[in-house]
């Protein structure tokens, strides 16, 4: 800690020349934080990494080498400044997540140990499909974090490769060729750095940071011998390991197939940035650092994912926008080949909003084509007539009432399904009352869920007395 008593001190071990072990353990809390900011652990308080130092080989996290053509993909500019604390995030940085999942018949060598098992099983690499794509923007000048769900099955069209799924960039080219075809989707928008991490990586984060407390919307329940995959898990609220966390983001055997599976991570991803915030965290560092090096591969310096991670501690969680690529499925399986089909012109709104690339109309919110969606958590079918009323009296008309929530809120929540935060906000100055957030957890094609909460039954008390 500071020196608080003695500044001349201080002042005189600021100016002095670091030697290589000085050099070496700044390696290492950076690298500490760096851990801690690829997996939400970014939000714990800065001074606390600096009273940790953990023994860590300087290897890079790059596990694959790039042409330099496959470099110029990526805006090489730097985005941090360093300085006597955390490296600073300097502009607005758009980075491409990239969740991969490999098995050994993926490989043309597997290792010997996927030999035999009698399945296929999942293996450590960076070479297959993309099983879950984010864009992340990180804006110091806004003070927020956007966050972009792809969903794989988006329709492309690749130079050479003609019409594909997104998720099939990773295979054909790698990063640098998943990066062109995100920024040729989303408007021409710049990508800054990629990140990769396996599905193993992601069982294996989870167990290291303690599991993750989540309420689990629905029985859960499939097998697929052919994998090893065997899902099985209760509705209800739940502190889940790695294995189970990894069921509930792997889960899409239902109605809303892969985009429920987009809203479960982002309700995942919540839980992981609000649980980290327990200092017990501390106590896992090396165990969560051993698996960024095994399963991550990434082109970001050391310097700039700490000033990622020191940018998260500091933005309000409230600043936190989660979305997902507008568009609609390409029908109920009539279909040969399932396409999610991005909606231009929603796209080019949501993408001028949230990542500041061209420039959409702004207009003012009609109410009256606002798509509005109730989902009830009180239990109590007066409150949500009174709530459709009060809808209908500012001037809301196309209202539909959603299958209750199995979990009851103490707080109503406003959702901008669509991203569109304006409608969401008009929402609440008509009600009066509820959190609005910027997340896909509501329903599907509403523009806003209203997730009514106990506090709209306080608030029709207060009323009426």
């Amino acid at each position: 800690m500071p020196d608080q008593k003695n500044p001349k001190k201080r002042a005189n071990r600021a100016i002095a020349k670091p030697d290589n072990k000085q050099v070496t353990k700044r390696k290492q809390i950076q690298l500490l934080w760096l851990g801690l900011g690829l997996t939400g652990v970014a939000m714990i308080s800065a001074t606390a990494g600096a009273l940790l130092a953990v023994s860590l080989a300087s290897t890079p996290l790059m596990h694959q080498k790039l042409s330099a053509e496959e470099q110029a993909v990526f805006d090489g500019d730097s985005f941090s400044k360093g300085n006597m604390k955390l490296p600073e995030v300097t502009r607005p940085v758009n980075i491409l997540i990239s969740g991969i999942k490999v098995t050994a018949s993926d490989l043309k060598n597997p290792a010997p140990t996927a030999h035999n098992l009698g399945y296929d099983a999942l293996v450590n690499s960076f070479d297959g499909m993309a099983d879950t794509m984010l864009l992340l923007r990180f804006d110091p000048e806004k003070k927020k974090i956007s966050v972009l769900s792809i969903p794989r099955d988006t329709r492309i069209v690749m130079d050479g490769h003609g019409v594909q799924k997104i998720n099939a960039a990773n295979v054909i080219g790698g990063p640098a060729v998943a990066a062109k075809e995100v920024s040729n989707l989303l408007e021409g928008v710049a990508i800054d750095r990629y990140i990769r991490i396996n599905v193993q990586g992601v069982e294996k984060l989870i167990d290291a940071l303690g599991g993750v407390t989540v309420y689990v919307p629905k029985d859960m329940k499939y097998q697929d011998d052919s994998q090893h995959l065997y899902i099985n898990l209760k509705q209800g609220k739940q502190h889940l390991n790695g294995d189970q966390a990894l069921q509930l983001l792997r889960f899409r055997y239902d109605q809303n197939g892969d985009i429920g599976r987009i809203q479960r991570q982002q309700m995942v991803m919540r839980a992981l940035m609000e649980q980290t915030l327990n200092p017990t965290i501390l106590t896992r560092v090396p165990k969560i650092l051993a698996v960024i090096q095994s399963h991550l591969d990434t082109n970001l310096s050391v310097e700039e994912l700490a000033a990622l991670v020191g940018f998260g501690i500091r933005t309000d969680r409230q600043q936190v926008k989660m979305l997902m690529l507008p568009g609609e499925a390409n029908g109920n399986g009539r279909h040969s080949i399932s396409y999610w089909l991005p909606n231009r012109s929603r796209l080019k709104t949501l993408m001028a909003k949230y990542f500041d690339q061209g420039s959409s109309d702004r207009e003012l919110v009609d109410t009256s084509k606002v798509r509005v969606t109730i989902q009830d958590s009180t239990g109590d079918n007066q409150a949500v007539n009174s709530l459709v009323r009060t809808l209908e009296t500012a001037g809301y008309r196309r209202i539909t009432i959603d299958k209750s929530l199995p979990e009851s809120l103490s707080v109503t929540q406003i959702i901008a399904q669509q991203g569109d935060e304006d409608s969401a906000k008009q929402v609440y100055s008509s009600l009066g009352f509820g959190d609005v957030s910027v997340e896909t957890s509501g329903t599907l094609y509403s523009d806003v869920t209203i997730k009514l909460g106990l506090d709209w039954l306080q608030k029709q008390l207060t009323i009426n007395n």
